[in-house]
Parts: structure tokens; C-alpha cells; sequence
């Protein structure tokens, strides 16, 4: 089995002994703790209320965050009004007690059209450097808004030249939107248009922020972990299970983006998911980082989500084929997945174009559970529950 460089390998380390997923992404161990603080370093107006060792966010210097914007963006996210037939909003498939995922094996369409990808969750988003599970073009959330809005394959939302105008006055017909609009743009004759609605959900997006799980306390040191759980987290941090090499930041993934960014890498993986007819071939149209690039060497490549959560973001991978977390942690120790009937057949074990860190691994029934009491440690309840991320229209109707 391949091991990391030595250097590397020390810092996996040191990430584990201090506690932090993120110390590789941070400034080391020095900071500890998870206490909330406010970052003021932003614009004029908005304050983010952080984690101790969470870095100040990147916003992009034409779409600065507000009070005003963000509570529009809510709004927004939850209407189904800014779908084309009105039946469903963004909120369809980025369900908040699921961490903003949609618990489908693949999400569907306000036309009924099956997405050919899982739902990805949008906690901690903000800290993303790219938005999809394979396309290393799509950096900042209002660009990748236009695909789920605008997108005619799948068709997700409906927004078309035909409707485009019809939706917007849909929002124009109401008060409570002419209010929030001209508070959110003031200055703006008709604020209520595409690129300000783009532009205020990407605003609330960016304070879907993840960080108060029973890990993060333990850091804090308001709480303990179990037994099993601390057999868990050195396994998790460790060279044996190996799952820190795509999941080592404190986002627990590894493409990261934030206000102190210099160099941000993007890397993309082919786990072993697939290998149709030993080919190395993945099934279309889910055939990764490959579909753009045409290079067969990104054949199956896909990034790496957070692991925040993932207790209840199942079912999992790009195309929601794995049901459980435990069957997810079989697959990794089986070093890939070998399916030996239908179209799909072929051992992906044996990919091509496999990571170089996906490698059988001898796991007990014990060490998968005690991985399995970590991970669970990863889930984030407040975020779960917290009005500030609720629906306002299920809030308003109980009024």
C-alpha cells in the first residue's frame, strides 16, 4: 500500500494529535477550541460568528454579505414560486434536517426529471472552492446557480425565456418581497431582478455554517468523547484506515477556499465505484471530471464531500448507489466495489484510474464500528434545528 510522503504523513499526524481536522488547512494546532467568535474583517454591516479555528470566509467583493440580503436569500430559497411551474424551490432538494441534502438516491426535477447525481449538502459551502461533484469551473455559488435555475438537462428548477419574467413578477406581486428587495438594493429602481436574486441566496448559502457537532465540543473540551468514539477518530486520523488523505481539513474534505486562501488546490478522485467491463469505464452520464476534460485519466474522478453530517446525508456517493454509512465503510475497506452482474459488472478494485490511497484495508467488525461512533460524532444538530436556517413561510403559517 502506498503511504503518503514523510512530510505529509507528519502532519496527518499532528492534525490527529491536536485534535483538528483543519489544522492542515489553518495555522497548526495553536488556535484550539471551538469557541464562537466574531470576525468583523468582512464589509461595513455583517460580522461572521465563527468557530475558533474556522477561517474567515471568501465573499466575493460584487456580492458582499447583509443582514438584508441574507434573510432575502431565505426567503428565496424556500419559495416555490422561482420554479418554473411553481412547484418547487431550492429547499426541495437541500432539506435543512438532513444538513441540506434530500435523502434521494438521486434528486428530481419540479418537472419530475430524475438528476443524474445525489444532492449534495450545503453546510459550511461557503469554505467549497468548487460547487459540483465534477466540474472544477464552477468556484462561486452564483455562478453555480444558474445550472440548478437555468439548466434545461436535467431541467431542475424550469427557469426558461418563456417563464423568466412571469416568476419575477410573481415576487413583484408581493409586498412582503417589494420590502425586502428595496432593503436588501437600496438605491435600485427595480431591484427585484435575476442577478439580485441570484445574489441573495448565495448570501444566505454562505451562513449555512456547520460547527457546533459533539466533535467540535469535545474540542472545545465541553465534552467527552466514548471509547469507542476516540478509537474511532485515531483511526479516522490514522494510517490504517487512511480516511484522512481526501478528508483532512476542518471541513473534513479536501478542497478548501477561504478569505487567507493563496494556493487552493481542487483535487477529484476515482474511488473504485465502477469499472464496466474492466475497462475502467464509469456509467454515463456520471462519468466525472472525464465529461468536460475528455481525458481518460479523470474517467470517474469526483470530489471529495465534507463528512460533516454524514449521518444524516445518506444515501451516498455521487449517484446515492451505496444506501448506508456502513456499507460506505465496507466499500472503502474492500479498496473499491466489485459488481459481477448487470451492465455496471466489472471490479472497480482493479480501476485504472483508481486513487492511489483506495487499498484494501483490514478493518474489524469493531474497527468499523468504532469508526461509525466518529463519524457520528461529525453530525451538527444545531444546524439540524436553528430557526435562522428554518423555512419562513412554514414559520409564518404557525403565526
Amino acid at each position: 500500500m502506498r503511504k503518503p510522503h514523510s512530510l505529509q504523513r507528519m502532519a496527518a499526524r499532528t492534525a490527529a494529535l491536536c485534535g483538528l481536522a483543519g489544522a492542515l488547512a489553518l495555522a497548526g494546532c495553536g488556535g484550539g477550541g471551538t469557541s464562537v467568535h466574531d470576525d468583523s474583517a468582512t464589509r461595513a454591516g455583517w460580522s461572521w460568528a465563527l468557530p475558533s479555528f474556522f477561517p474567515t470566509p471568501r465573499v466575493p467583493d460584487t456580492n458582499p454579505m447583509t443582514a438584508e440580503k441574507v434573510e432575502l436569500g431565505r426567503f428565496l430559497f424556500y419559495d416555490r414560486r422561482l420554479s418554473g411551474n411553481g412547484t418547487q424551490a431550492c429547499a426541495s432538494c437541500h432539506v435543512q434536517s438532513k444538513a441540506f441534502t434530500d435523502g434521494l438516491t438521486t434528486s428530481l426535477g419540479s418537472t419530475g426529471q430524475a438528476h443524474p447525481r445525489n444532492a449534495q449538502g450545503l453546510a459550511n459551502v461557503v469554505y467549497n472552492a468548487t460547487l459540483t461533484w465534477a466540474n472544477p469551473s464552477l468556484v462561486t455559488l452564483e455562478k453555480q446557480m444558474e445550472t440548478p435555475l437555468f439548466g434545461t438537462d436535467p431541467v431542475e428548477m424550469g427557469v426558461n425565456d418563456r417563464n423568466k419574467d412571469e416568476i419575477l413578477a410573481r415576487l413583484a406581486a408581493d409586498a412582503g418581497y417589494n420590502q425586502r428587495f428595496a432593503k436588501a438594493y437600496p438605491g435600485q429602481g427595480s431591484p427585484i431582478t435575476w442577478g439580485n436574486v441570484i445574489h441573495a441566496i448565495a448570501a444566505f448559502q454562505r451562513t449555512i455554517l456547520s460547527g457546533n457537532s459533539k466533535y467540535d465540543q469535545y474540542l472545545k473540551g465541553s465534552t467527552a468523547l466514548s471509547a469507542a468514539e476516540q478509537r474511532g477518530m485515531s483511526l479516522f486520523f490514522g494510517e490504517k484506515a487512511e480516511c484522512f488523505h481526501c478528508h483532512s481539513s476542518f471541513n473534513f474534505n479536501d478542497q478548501i477556499v477561504h478569505a487567507g486562501s493563496r494556493i487552493v488546490e481542487t483535487p477529484f478522485h476515482n474511488t473504485g465505484l465502477y469499472n464496466i467491463g474492466g475497462t475502467g469505464a464509469f456509467p454515463e452520464p456520471n462519468r466525472g471530471v472525464y465529461e468536460l476534460t475528455q481525458l481518460v485519466k479523470d474517467m470517474g474522478k469526483f470530489r471529495a464531500p465534507s463528512l460533516r453530517n454524514v449521518e444524516v446525508t445518506g444515501p451516498y456517493m455521487h449517484d446515492g448507489s451505496i444506501e448506508t454509512l456502513e456499507q460506505v465503510l465496507e466499500f472503502y475497506a474492500a479498496g473499491g466495489r466489485n459488481i459481477t452482474s448487470g451492465p455496471h459488472a466489472g471490479d472497480g478494485r482493479a480501476n485504472p484510474n483508481k486513487n492511489d490511497f483506495i487499498n484494501q484495508i483490514a478493518l474489524t467488525a469493531g474497527d468499523r464500528a468504532d469508526l461509525l461512533a466518529f463519524l457520528k460524532t461529525l453530525t451538527d444538530h444545531e444546524l439540524l434545528t436553528t430557526p435562522k436556517l428554518s423555512d419562513p413561510f412554514s414559520s409564518q403559517a404557525g403565526q
